[in-house]
Parts: structure tokens; sequence; C-alpha cells
């Protein structure tokens, strides 16, 4: 089995290929991103003819510009969840600081308490 490599490094295997009866030289081989012609010159050399290359670019650019977004739109979250955790411990602080203001505000109130229930 002899295999066909396209400029995206990729191997395909010749079965899948159809050979031309008309001495055309163009091959069509089925890929995962559609189908691509070849033509093959004296050397024996598969040649991809335009198409079928720029389908593969299209995808791989469309799934750069997807993983970009993804990169920023994590990004993003993650600076918004720090954003929000500094904001929760913020109001952890002020709420301890009031906690402690109530409780010896009650101390103090308890001893006037006790102060005028023995008077």
């Amino acid at each position: 089995m002899t295999y066909i490599t396209t400029t995206c490094q990729l191997l395909l295997p010749t079965t899948t290929a159809n050979t031309p009866s008309d001495g055309s030289g163009l091959h069509t081989i089925a890929t995962p991103g559609g189908v691509v012609q070849y033509s093959q010159p004296s050397e024996g050399i598969y040649v991809p003819l335009m198409g079928g290359n720029v389908q593969l670019e299209d995808q791989s650019r469309k799934r750069e510009m997807r993983l970009q977004k993804n990169r920023e739109a994590a990004r993003e979250c993650r600076r918004k969840k720090k954003e929000y955790i500094k904001c929760l411990e913020n109001r952890v602080a002020v709420l301890e600081n009031q906690n402690k203001a109530l409780i010896e505000e009650l101390k103090s109130l308890k001893e006037l308490y006790c102060q005028q229930k023995s008077d």
C-alpha cells in the first residue's frame, strides 16, 4: 500500500483514490474535509490541485479562531472570578468588623443591665 502526502502532512492511503481510466491523470480522494483532486506527474508523486487544501486551511483557520476566542473567554472568566472573590473577601471583612462591634455593644449593654438590676 502506498501513501499520499498532502501539504498538510496528511497521509492518505491510495486505495481510497479513484484512478481514472480516461488517461486524464486526475485522481479523486475522499477526505474528512471533502473531496480532493490530485494529478500524477511522470515522477509518480501526487500533487494536490486547488480546492482541497483551501478547505483544510479554512478549517484550520476557523479552529484557530475558535481556540483564540475560547482563550480570551477563559481569561475574562478567570478575571471576573478573581474580582468576585475579592468582593466577597471585602464583604467578609466588613461583616466580621460589624460582628465584633455588635458583640462589644452587647457586652456593654449586658453590663449596664446587670448594674441597673443590682441597684
